[in-house]
């Protein structure tokens, strides 16, 4: 399930860089790209918390961060569940609409991260395009849909629906291994609502389901569903920034910051993931914590719907 390579060989680490080796360099490419829009669209010191629509204290910044490093540490681990953790909380302090905007930064360098460090990405393209292609259809169109309509709760919702019933499913089949993996309109329907909710209201739990469903290689795995979801995020991100008014610079600013704290929850993940895991408890940790997180949906969206 694991590996044992759990060093990190830093002078073959640059050494592949300077190569332009293509994990290397993706790695290094996500983390600087942060790093600049962390620097490049500082707002200064006074407007630190100025676009945030919402009276935010020092403390609720710091608990930001900190829910962050834990969702980056999950990634890190199991290859989704960023955006799953962080978004629910983030929106019930400040705007629904600003949290998704800014939340989609730090899962685009999470995930260009990811498809160097498993070094499947290129292969999983060859295979898979079709899926990236409506993947991207979908986060069109669902960034379109935020900018003209407000998602409210309801979205968020039936998400939480559907990773309550994943689990059920789960449990009740003791992680069965369903054949047909690529069945074209299965994994196309998935692909293509994935990059909806994701740009909608982003949450996307349907395609981590259907790979864990079907997808015992970790690695492939981790490094298919990070190339589907960068992919994603890359759309969704040029999208809002070109042609809609979603994407300011404090909120690009604001995306970059959190996404550099997320980086020490990775690094933390990822080295857990390489450390040798017993595959029931791996099943077993992704289905509680999509448990946990079907809960705190429900907590946030239950009320302003039915109370």
């Amino acid at each position: 399930m694991g590996t044992s390579n759990t060093h990190l060989d830093v002078a073959q680490f640059l050494a592949n860089l300077r190569a332009f080796r293509y994990r290397e360099v993706m790695m290094v490419f996500a983390t600087a790209m942060v790093v600049a829009g962390s620097v490049v669209f500082f707002p200064g010191v006074d407007n630190v918390t100025k676009g945030l629509q919402s009276d935010v204290s020092g403390g609720l910044l710091a608990a930001f961060v900190l829910v962050a490093v834990v969702a980056g540490a999950v990634k890190g681990m199991i290859g989704f569940g960023y955006a799953l953790l962080t978004t629910p909380i983030f929106a019930s302090v400040i705007d629904p609409t600003l949290a998704v905007v800014v939340l989609a930064i730090p899962p685009w360098m999470l995930n260009m991260f990811q498809i160097g460090e498993t070094d499947t990405g290129l292969a999983f393209v060859r295979e898979e395009w079709a899926l990236l292609a409506l993947a991207v259809i979908g986060s069109v169109v669902g960034v379109v849909f935020l900018a003209e309509y407000s998602a409210g709760p309801i979205v968020p919702f039936l998400i939480g629906l559907i990773i309550f019933g994943y689990v059920g499913f789960q449990v009740v089949q003791n992680f069965v291994t369903v054949q047909e993996a690529h069945h074209p309109v299965a994994l196309g329907t998935a692909g293509f609502l994935e990059g909806f909710l994701l740009a909608v209201a982003n949450l996307g739990p349907l395609l981590p389901a259907y790979f864990h469903t079907f997808e015992r290689d970790v690695e492939r795995y981790i490094g298919g569903l990070s190339m589907v979801l960068a992919t994603i995020f890359t759309v969704r991100i040029v999208q809002m920034t070109l042609f809609t008014d979603l994407m300011t610079t404090y909120r690009l600013w604001l995306g970059s910051v959190i996404a550099v704290v997320t980086v020490v929850g990775l690094l933390i993940g990822t080295y857990l993931r390489r450390l040798e895991i017993d595959e029931a408890k791996f099943n077993w940790f992704v289905v509680a914590l999509l448990f946990v997180i079907s809960l705190n949906i429900f907590r946030n969206t239950i009320p302003a719907l039915f109370l």
